[in-house]
């Protein structure tokens, strides 16, 4: 994905998040009805326009893997490339396998555009050899749950920047 042609507005910084902004990242994410568990400040990144956090997302580390969790654009900031910017910086910014999980085929349609694929629950990492599930893994059953018995459109996704 070319990023070249999506720059932040006058007045806008990315920045790693401080513990001041812990509370306006929860607000965030709130917000957006996303899962407000793991909301772990010192793996956020965040974007401040004019003072005001407008988007924030996070790189949740695992054993093994990482996953891009937590991504919100305020309302009245939305379309104008921040999440694309947001999101291509957290990829840049990732040093393990990468992986996600959305709802909708939407968000699922956005994420592919930087080269995550659709995987299955199954196909989710394991602990190598032993083949015990991964705290990644673990941390997705709810969703698989979700999905299975409410139909709750979950999407699991791998970074695969060659697919």
């Amino acid at each position: 994905m070319n990023q070249s042609n999506v720059s932040l507005p006058p007045g806008c910084v990315l920045r790693k998040a401080t513990f001041g902004d812990r509370w306006s990242i929860r607000l965030l994410v709130f917000s957006a009805k996303l899962d407000p568990t793991q909301l772990n400040w010192q793996q956020f990144w965040v974007i401040e326009c004019d003072g005001h956090l407008v988007a924030c997302g996070q790189l949740r580390n695992f054993s093994g893997a990482q996953e891009l969790g937590s991504l919100v654009v305020a309302s009245a900031w939305r379309g104008r490339g921040l999440g694309t910017l947001l999101t291509q910086h957290l990829i840049n910014t990732s040093q393990q396998p990468l992986y996600l999980e959305c709802l909708g085929q939407r968000l699922a349609e956005f994420y592919s555009r930087f080269g995550f694929v659709p995987i299955s629950f199954a196909d989710l990492p394991e602990t190598p050899k032993t083949k015990v599930s991964s705290a990644l893994k673990d941390k997705f059953r709810f969703s698989q749950l979700a999905k299975k018995l409410l139909k709750v459109p979950v999407v699991f996704m791998e970074y695969c920047p060659n697919s």
